[in-house]
């Protein structure tokens, strides 16, 4: 199995102490409920000021929300496989990847760590909000939302698989492709919210 963290096994029932000082270490944690209610909120505020604000075809504006969910789960899969498992071939990128993934693949089920922070995650936001905006105008308006509810939904897949048992059903292929990603290899399954990318880019594991 390639190394993504410290430990030599996953340990399922412990959690990392990353910062000395205490306030940072508070910081680094969150309930998965603030990040995924701060995307689904500015997501609903931003659909709401395209409607009132712009003479774009309703039609159109649902487009683009859906082009905006699509969008964002390529993004995630890029993110996952090229930023989150970079080879941490200089100390630098060593203790960025750890920081950033390595620690939650060395402690899977620390439910305070399955997402970003909130003051990052609104640090997300903001820049996404102006990057969609000099791209697209008052187009993002619309767009904006459908990354930003994209990113809520993989929020919720990925709290969801780790700390509940997999559903009889179709969407059990989401935890099983998850739990070969942590537990058996690391290399494959790099989609949490759908597997489709990892079937375009040869990433789906082998059964």
């Amino acid at each position: 199995m390639k190394k993504i963290g410290r430990l030599d096994r996953p340990d399922n029932s412990g959690t990392a102490k990353m910062f000395a000082n205490p306030v940072l270490e508070r910081l680094s944690r969150t309930h998965i409920s603030i990040p995924i209610a701060l995307f689904l909120g500015v997501g609903v505020y931003s659909f709401y000021v395209g409607v009132s604000s712009t003479n774009i075809p309703f039609i159109e504006a649902l487009g683009l929300f859906f082009g905006g969910y699509f969008v964002f789960t390529l993004v995630e899969y890029l993110l996952h496989r090229y930023l989150y498992h970079m080879v941490p071939d200089t100390k630098f990128k060593d203790k960025l990847q750890y920081n950033v993934h390595g620690v939650h693949h060395d402690y899977p089920k620390d439910k305070d760590r399955l997402a970003m922070p909130p003051f990052i995650s609104g640090l997300y936001a903001v820049i996404l909000y102006f990057l969609f905006n000099f791209l697209m105008g008052e187009l993002s308006w619309y767009f904006l939302p459908g990354f930003l509810v994209g990113y809520a939904s993989y929020l919720g897949v990925h709290y969801i698989v780790h700390a509940f048992q997999p559903p009889k059903n179709f969407l059990k292929v989401l935890w099983v492709n998850h739990a070969i990603h942590h537990y058996k290899d690391p290399d494959v399954a790099f989609g949490v919210s759908t597997p489709i990318w990892d079937y375009v880019f040869g990433t789906a594991p082998k059964n």
